[in-house]
Order: C-alpha cells, then sequence, then structure tokens
C-alpha cells in the first residue's frame, strides 16, 4: 500500500551485487515538501537505496511508486527524462564543470532541456541569489571555496524546480561550519519549491534538518519517528 500523499514509495527492495546483499527488503516513502534523511554505517546500503529511487539502479525486486507511476517498470529513456524534469541532485563533492561558470554550470540543466539561453541564464542568477553566491557567476568553480561551490551545485540542482532533490553526502566535503549553512539553505530552497528530499548522510547534526528520520542496516530500513 502506498501511504497516503506520499510523492516516492518503495516497498521491499532487494539489490545485490553479486554475492553481496545491498538491500534486503527496504521501505522507503516521502511526501511533496517532506525532508527524510537515509541514515545508515558505510556500506549499510542507504547509497544503493538513493540510486533506487532516483532511477539510476534498478532494483532485483521490489517496487518503487513516483507520482502513481511504477519507476521499475518504466525503460531506460523515461527514468532519464525525469531525471532531466522531476529529480535534482546534489552529491558529496559537487561534481560542477571545471570548463564553465558558476553561472553556467547552474543554467546547464534549463539548457539541456531546451530553456533559451538568455532565459536560462536570468533563473540560474535568480536561484543563486537564493543560495547567497549569486556574486560568483563570473567566476569557475576552481576559484571558488568548497562551501560556494556546494551551494552553486545546490543552486544548479534546484534550477529546473525538481518535485524530489536528492543529495547524496552533500555536507561530507565541507567543514561544520559550511556544512550547516549549506543545509540551512538547501532545506528553506527546497521548502520554498515544496520539493521532497531524499537526504543520505552518516551525521546526526545533518539529519537534524529532516523531518524524519530512516535508519538503514544491513541492507534493511527502519523509519525513525521524530518526536515534537
Amino acid at each position: 500500500m502506498t501511504p497516503p500523499g506520499s510523492l516516492l514509495t518503495a516497498r521491499d527492495l532487494r539489490k545485490a551485487y553479486g554475492p553481496t546483499t545491498a538491500l534486503d527488503g527496504a521501505d522507503f516513502s516521502v511526501h511533496p515538501g517532506e525532508v527524510v534523511a537515509v541514515m545508515g554505517p558505510s556500506g549499510s546500503g542507504k547509497s544503493t537505496l538513493l540510486h533506487c529511487l532516483a532511477g539510476i539502479v534498478t532494483p532485483d525486486s521490489g517496487s518503487i511508486t513516483y507520482d502513481g507511476r511504477e519507476l521499475t517498470a518504466m525503460n531506460d529513456a523515461r527514468r532519464s527524462a525525469l531525471r532531466r524534469t522531476d529529480f535534482g541532485f546534489v552529491f558529496q563533492f559537487g561534481q560542477l564543470v571545471p570548463e564553465l561558470t558558476c553561472a553556467e554550470n547552474v543554467a546547464l540543466p534549463l539548457r539541456l532541456n531546451g530553456t533559451p539561453r538568455k532565459e536560462a541564464a536570468a533563473t540560474a542568477l535568480d536561484f543563486m541569489r537564493r543560495l547567497e553566491v549569486d556574486d560568483l557567476a563570473a567566476k569557475r568553480p576552481g576559484e571558488v571555496s568548497g562551501g560556494q561551490g556546494q551551494r552553486v551545485a545546490v543552486a544548479r540542482a534546484l534550477v529546473t524546480t525538481p518535485r524530489v532533490l536528492f543529495a547524496d553526502e552533500p555536507t561530507g566535503a565541507l567543514d561544520s561550519l559550511n556544512g550547516e549553512r549549506v543545509m540551512e539553505l538547501l532545506t528553506e530552497a527546497a521548502r520554498a519549491t515544496h520539493a521532497a528530499v531524499v537526504l543520505v548522510t552518516h551525521e546526526a547534526r545533518v539529519a537534524a534538518y529532516s523531518d524524519r528520520e530512516i535508519v538503514v542496516r544491513d541492507g534493511r530500513s527502519r523509519d525513525m519517528e521524530r518526536a515534537v
């Protein structure tokens, strides 16, 4: 059963890489505007869960439902289209294109979707302002700090106004001060656009920005209700 109001739901996901079991019956759900932290030790299966939810990896069995559609039944082309239009991604090291300016990096998803150059540039600058990095528009990634670069990466992930934002250890390469600022701005911007956030982390201080935590251990998930 899909939880009422859930945007993205997974049930009984199983995934193995040769003899190694990565997921062993994991469940997941997230609602629009909700931030869910996926926690667990290294090798627990949390990144595999994120990759399955995002349609990057196909589980061996189980179901993933996005907005009423079965993600696992889609072909590669349809899943790729979703990743361009409905899903946004933030990775640990940002993965900005070094040859492009920061503004061009943020505008890139829009340009790939066919948005005219001027419109894409204006929208990119607006999201850079929200993430407090509009003054870096003309700089290249190698000319900015790690914290600034990660905020540029968040702006790039949000510029298409995705319905689901996947963040895989987004502060893992940052010091605590820069990490907290990135999380503040990421969650504020995501909630402003009513995006659901799937946040993979092993840090309690990062998970504290979420509404709910799911702990993955040995490929199984456990929903931890947040006390209020």
